[in-house]
């Protein structure tokens, strides 16, 4: 079993997670495998093609972590590509467990692996699992909860790793400039629909390589009904005028 070094990690017996391996196996073999990341709604417009996708629970392995899950010597096998190049979303699943020992079976592991692990999850699984959900940008997981992931060869115990991903749009350079934004920027969405809703704050991500595409999480999808969107529009936030006194 490994840990990230940090200081809060979760408790489990060892005969308590003994268990939950060997459930794990025999969960993974009667059960369907969890949902791929990514259900979408692009807008083709005299601009770029915008896309929106929903970004489903999902987890990001360290090298060292994808071995004691999954065995050693083991790597990531790509089971779909995403839409940012270079990244997939994996044929591997784990169990994650919560601190009361409530669990998500069978969540997708997306590649390619990373220096950290990271657990992606809604508001709605953190109440499910009984972890009180940070909103945190990937990647600044610094004083956020940990949690237990269950693999078919082993246990991960993670002292920490566990956010609500905030909503961002990733674009390239090019694209940030027709915006007028500046990676660390704020944006808005505004997706148009039976359940009209704007949202707020979106943190861009730019840099060279990546294509124009927003992220929010199963939970703001389902709010807006983002399925049945008639439209959605990317909004440079305008910066407040207001003189002080």
């Amino acid at each position: 079993m490994t840990k990230q070094n940090m200081s809060t990690a979760p408790t489990l017996d060892r005969s308590t997670i003994e268990r939950i391996v060997r459930d794990v196996v025999r969960k993974q073999l009667a059960l369907p495998l969890g949902p791929l990341p990514t259900s979408s709604l692009s807008a083709g417009t005299t601009e770029a093609r915008l896309l929106v996708s929903i970004s489903a629970r999902h987890v990001h392995l360290t090298d060292a972590h994808v071995e004691t899950l999954f065995g050693k010597g083991h790597k990531l096998t790509p089971s779909k590509a995403l839409y940012q190049d270079g990244f997939y979303a994996a044929e591997e699943t784990v169990m994650v467990v919560g601190p009361r020992r409530r669990m998500l079976p069978n969540v997708r592991v997306l590649g390619p692996t990373r220096p950290f692990s990271q657990v992606e999850l809604a508001f709605t699984d953190g109440i499910s699992l009984g972890i009180d959900l940070p909103v945190r940008a990937s990647g600044k997981i610094a004083g956020t909860p940990g949690c237990v992931l269950v693999g078919p060869a082993g246990v991960v115990e993670l002292a920490e790793g566990v956010i609500r991903a905030e909503r961002h749009v990733h674009m390239s350079f090019d694209e940030a400039a027709r915006y007028g934004v500046q990676n660390g920027d704020r944006m808005n969405l505004r997706i148009v629909g039976s359940c009209t809703t704007l949202l707020e704050d979106l943190l861009v991500r730019a840099d060279a390589t990546s294509k124009l595409e927003v992220h929010i999480d199963t939970d703001e999808g389902n709010a807006c009904d983002l399925d049945h969107a008639t439209s959605i529009e990317l909004l440079k936030q305008e910066k407040c005028k207001c003189h002080d006194h």
